[in-house]
């Protein structure tokens, strides 16, 4: 994982503080898909919300650090690139479910 080899050249101040919170926010999001998959297409919303709530959440620390510069701007651009892929597929995947339980 990309997040890992970044985490471990974060600077011990935000190593330990908003280091831990991105790991956890991880974590989170691939916890909420996973539930999510399991699930019947009405009960899997509010997974696929928390995901997306949380992968928003992931957004913002990640500027964060690259706005104090603990996180170089490559390394900023490429983690972007991919949760923002996720995010799309995320919210491609909420209004699947969206139209599937909507009444006809």
């Amino acid at each position: 994982m990309i997040w890992y080899n970044y985490y471990q050249t974060l600077p011990k101040n935000h190593r330990y503080s908003l280091g831990l919170k991105i790991d956890k926010l991880f974590s989170e999001i691939i916890e909420a898909i996973a539930i999510a998959s399991f699930l019947s297409p009405r009960e899997k919303q509010p997974w696929v919300k928390l995901a997306i709530r949380k992968t928003d959440t992931l957004k913002i620390f990640l500027m964060i650090l690259w706005e104090t510069k603990s996180l170089d701007t490559k390394k900023y651009i490429s983690l972007s690139k991919k949760i923002d892929e996720i995010g799309r597929m995320l919210g491609g995947w909420n209004g699947q479910l969206t139209k599937q339980n909507s009444p006809k």
